[in-house]
């Protein structure tokens, strides 16, 4: 008894241990680059409803941080992390992995935004095996590519 009372106790405290570490590290934003970054900002409003939450002003062009929200207030209210969108000199890419990854409702839906919006899709979104999970990959007019998973 004494035998599995002290394992259990050395194994609360490495556990305990072990989340100190990763609790203390969240996400804070995801960046992506665009050459013209107010209007790669209302491609985000356009697309996916986010709006302006904060602006930098750089050398080469504002930073501008977007957040999911129906007004600029909600959007500030809200507890996600933003998107931050920074100056570059060229949207001439090349870059195959996906930066961004967005979880919506409805891909067709969002696909049609995409598009009404000035984006383009990396092919049409498709199954992920049998788990009811669809994947589809954008790419906003800077060339930042996006992945899109729709849940059951």
């Amino acid at each position: 008894m004494k035998s599995i009372y002290t394992t259990s106790i050395a194994l609360f405290a490495t556990l305990l241990l072990a989340s100190v570490g990763y609790g203390q590290v969240t996400l804070n934003s995801v960046r992506i680059g665009a050459k013209d970054t107010p209007a790669l900002a209302k491609f985000y409003q356009s697309a996916f409803g986010m709006q302006e939450v904060n602006r930098i002003e750089g050398a080469g062009g504002p930073e501008i941080f977007v957040n999911f929200g129906a007004s600029t207030d909600t959007a500030k209210a809200n507890k996600s992390e933003p998107i931050v969108i920074m100056h570059r000199d060229s949207d001439d890419l090349k870059d195959p992995i996906a930066h961004v990854i967005l979880n919506v409702k409805d891909m067709a839906a969002t696909v049609a935004a995409i598009k009404a919006a000035g984006g383009s899709m990396a092919g049409d979104p498709r199954p992920f095996g049998k788990t009811g999970i669809v994947i589809g990959i954008a790419i906003d007019p800077a060339g930042n590519r996006l992945e899109m998973i729709q849940r059951p």
